[in-house]
């Protein structure tokens, strides 16, 4: 679970940089959603992991 957290965090942090430069408005506002949707995964992921109790299984 740890694993698949951490990928998301990695990909939301993509997103979230390429969302926040000034580029055209529609690949902006895709970046920006997909930002955010990666962040939840990341945080939903991070949370499975910690309740399993088993975090650093990879």
């Amino acid at each position: 679970m740890l694993k698949w957290a951490v990928v998301f965090l990695v990909v939301a942090l993509i997103t979230g940089y390429i969302g926040f430069k000034p580029v055209n408005v529609d690949g902006q506002r895709m970046s920006q959603v997909l930002f955010g949707i990666f962040a939840l995964l990341f945080i939903i992921f991070l949370i499975l992991a910690l309740i399993k109790g088993n975090p650093c299984a990879i």
